[in-house]
């Protein structure tokens, strides 16, 4: 027994030299890895149990950014954070002190703030992981005083804080991590490739790469391409790995990219694919050009001799996306000539600098122009678009062509600014227009016939803009089969209501929402739902858009006094069961579907209107006898179009508190307890992400949003009383009826759009 101090002097003699051992086994190792993600994946284990720790960080320095970054291990990969060098994060405040911290709850705010006012511990990170953060001991890596990054240990496995001695063996371990991170930069100074950001993140390894360049040689593959099919890596982190080393934009395939016409026409195809680079546009008096080595001095001055400029702004893309730009600027089907090559030919037969006062040399009966004219509305169909906008600026400025597609205007190609006046006044010609008349808006139609044999047909609309010039919007008008009343993406209750509705035998079914919110549309569907040999249904349309078997449908001209209401009075007289309007404008037309839906007629027709609610004032507004109205009144169904998330690469993620909160106050508290959706850790919502399909925009197609108000006899009494707009809404809510915000955030919780296109449609 009176041993037991010696012994026990012995013993802990023995724990200090294993405990050193250990730490210079930790030492030892960390100076024969290659990277952080080495020293992060062999030495984890043994720095955690010589700290008796649950976790380890270690943050590397990124002076160009002033941040520090971790690197961090899920699985088997590699994931990084990233945190400010100032003094508002625990990590932050090491890097920029210089300082160890032993701090004993990261929760204690009072403690933080004795170390720094500013100072503060994210909670974010352990409501996404579950893990709750306790002790914290950090510690600076410096190499001959500079900063080289931070090394983390959190939470004690066996309570308590960590100790003074634990804190030296953290210092040890960081002055160890200095040589080694000091080593490891300059190996990568003298490594010099353009695939260095590869190796420094360990997503491939020096031998890899050394044997990449032999055997991609033999597969006869660009290392780029080899690379991604052998080893898996993603073009995002070639494009890093490019950015780093090129110090300029990395640039990926899209055919959002305007075709930058004016600058291809002295350029060939053959010549640019042989050569891989193409300029792409022209930015701040810039030509921004994408070249697969930027730094290759020879092929930089053949690019500024051919473009005859030195204001050149050079960007890499991989070889097989410049191929990919090039065949899209150029490339057609078979039977057109591609608009470079049409531009070319008018470049030949144009006598140079004839130009006096910006007048143009080619004429609209040029056959280029003919083709080129036709080529805009052939991409514009195939591309989905609704509307074409053809913009001529003044001076020398370029013509831009714009296209809507989904709702979103993007600019598609640029053309010199000689051929303005030639494509306008083709447009006029195959209009009917005017060719004369430059002052006056006008207004005509083209019915184009594709080279597959089928017909389109166009709206034109020319504006004259400042500057003498004119402005040509061509709106593309989509004749398809009707879609059925159950692709209209209704929620069940609007859906539900609306065919009780439409079983009606009399009656106003008003749709209303702004221009291009599929309010055509779904009246088609409601008729096609309807449309049965027994029931003789007119439609009168401006234009008509849709055409469906089984209605007799008319096209209203009102130059010549064939008005909505003219139409309406002669329908009255052909033995109508069911009528519809286009849409109401003006009082007489409102009056007389009134008037018919009271004598035994179903009558549908738009307005122009943001609710449903709004409606019924605005008609009231007009003139319309509120007693006669409220007796004819079916329903009003008020619609946006939403952009729908792509179903390939729509992204779930779990939303912060505050956002949740976003919604439920947008929702309204007390309707959104209904729904049934408490934030939990397992709340999913979705967010764009973008992929090929979706030209990387995160969204593809549209779907309706919609407001139901039925007419129920509460509704008609207030309608009678001549209520406010509150008053309806707030009975019709009562009722059943969902807001358009509503509904649009169903359809988010859903998973069809997000909250962000709901918020963009909808003005409460």
């Amino acid at each position: 027994m009176d041993a037991s101090p010696k012994n026990q002097q012995i013993s802990a003699l023995e724990e200090k030299l294993q405990i050193r051992k250990a730490l210079q086994d930790i030492t030892n190792r960390i100076h024969a890895a290659q990277n952080t993600k080495q020293i992060l994946v062999d030495l984890k284990d043994g720095i955690l149990t010589l700290f008796d720790a649950h976790s380890i960080t270690i943050y590397v320095v990124d002076r160009p950014k002033n941040e520090i970054y971790s690197m961090f291990l899920v699985g088997s990969a590699v994931r990084e954070i990233r945190v400010p060098i100032n003094n508002r994060s625990i990590a932050g405040f090491v890097a920029n002190n210089g300082r160890v911290v032993n701090i004993a709850d990261a929760y204690d705010v009072a403690a933080l703030k004795q170390i720094d006012k500013d100072l503060s511990f994210d909670v974010s990170w352990d409501k996404k992981s579950g893990f709750r953060t306790k002790q914290i001991l950090a510690a600076p890596i410096f190499h001959n005083q500079t900063l080289m990054g931070v090394v983390q240990i959190l939470n004690k496995k066996g309570g308590g804080p960590f100790s003074v001695e634990e804190t030296d063996f953290l210092q040890e371990i960081a002055a160890v991590l200095g040589v080694a991170f000091y080593n490891q930069e300059r190996f990568a100074r003298r490594r010099k490739t353009r695939f260095d950001y590869l190796i420094s993140r360990d997503l491939l390894k020096e031998e890899e790469l050394e044997n990449a360049w032999e055997e991609s040689r033999e597969q006869k593959e660009t290392m780029e391409t080899f690379l991604m099919r052998k080893y898996k890596i993603s073009k995002e982190d070639l494009g890093k790995s490019f950015e780093e080393f090129f110090r300029c934009k990395f640039i990926q395939f899209s055919d959002k990219i305007p075709i930058p016409g004016d600058l291809l026409k002295n350029l060939k195809r053959d010549y640019l694919r042989r050569e891989l680079w193409v300029p792409i546009s022209k930015v701040d008096g810039n030509i921004q050009v994408i070249v697969d080595d930027p730094n290759n001095i020879l092929k930089r001055d053949m690019i500024e001799n051919l473009l005859r400029t030195k204001a050149v702004k050079y960007d890499v893309a991989l070889s097989e996306d410049i191929v990919k730009f090039i065949n899209y600027f150029f490339q057609t089907p078979e039977d057109e000539s591609s608009i470079s090559d049409l531009l070319g030919k008018l470049e030949a037969d144009e006598a140079p600098d004839e130009e006096d006062d910006g007048g143009d040399v080619v004429t609209e009966s040029d056959s280029v122009i003919m083709q080129l004219v036709n080529k805009i509305i052939n991409d514009a169909y195939i591309r989905r678009c609704s509307d074409i906008h053809i913009e001529p600026n003044v001076g020398r400025k370029n013509v831009e062509i714009r296209y809507r597609v989904d709702g979103d205007c993007a600019l598609y190609q640029t053309l010199p600014y000689s051929y303005r006046s030639a494509i306008i006044s083709r447009i006029k010609i195959m209009s009917n227009l005017d060719i004369t008349v430059k002052r006056l808006p006008q207004d005509g139609k083209i019915k184009f016939k594709r080279t597959g044999g089928d017909e389109i047909e166009l709206r034109v609309a020319t504006i004259p803009t400042q500057g003498g010039v004119e402005d040509v919007v061509m709106r593309i008008l989509a004749k398809g089969e009707t879609l059925p009343l159950e692709a209209m993406g209704m929620l069940p209750r609007n859906f539900n209501e609306l065919l009780k509705i439409l079983e009606k035998p009399y009656g106003m079914v008003l749709v209303v929402g702004p221009t291009g919110s599929g309010k055509t549309t779904t009246l088609h569907a409601a008729l096609h739902q309807i449309n049965t040999p027994d029931r003789k249904i007119w439609t009168a349309e401006d234009p008509v858009e849709i055409t469906q078997y089984g209605l007799r449908q008319v096209q209203v001209q009102p130059k010549i006094g064939f008005d909505f209401a003219a139409a309406m009075r002669a329908f009255l007289r052909a033995d109508p069961d069911v009528i519809m309007v286009g849409e109401m404008r003006d009082f007489e037309t409102a009056k007389t579907g009134v008037e018919a839906s009271l004598t035994g007629h179903l009558v549908f027709s738009t307005l122009h209107t943001n609710s449903a609610p709004e409606t019924i004032t605005r008609l009231l507004d007009m003139g319309i006898d509120p007693l006669n109205f409220a007796d004819a009144l079916l329903g009003i169904l008020a619609q946006r179009l939403v952009r729908t998330l792509c179903k390939k690469c729509k992204e779930a993620y779990h939303p912060t508190p505050r956002e949740y909160e976003e919604i439920v106050e947008s929702y309204g508290p007390e309707a959104f307890t209904k729904l049934n959706v408490p934030y939990t850790d397992d709340l999913v919502l979705y967010q764009p992400k973008g992929c090929d399909a979706c030209d990387k925009t995160g969204y593809k197609g549209r779907m309706g949003i919609h407001e139901l108000l039925a007419g129920t006899d509460d509704i008609k009494k207030l309608i009678q009383k001549h209520a406010t707009i509150e008053e309806m809404r707030a009975v019709a809510m009562t009722e059943g009826m969902t807001t358009l915000l509503q509904d649009g955030i169903q359809k988010s919780i859903q998973g069809f759009t997000d909250f962000k296109q709901v918020r963009r449609v909808c003005i409460k």
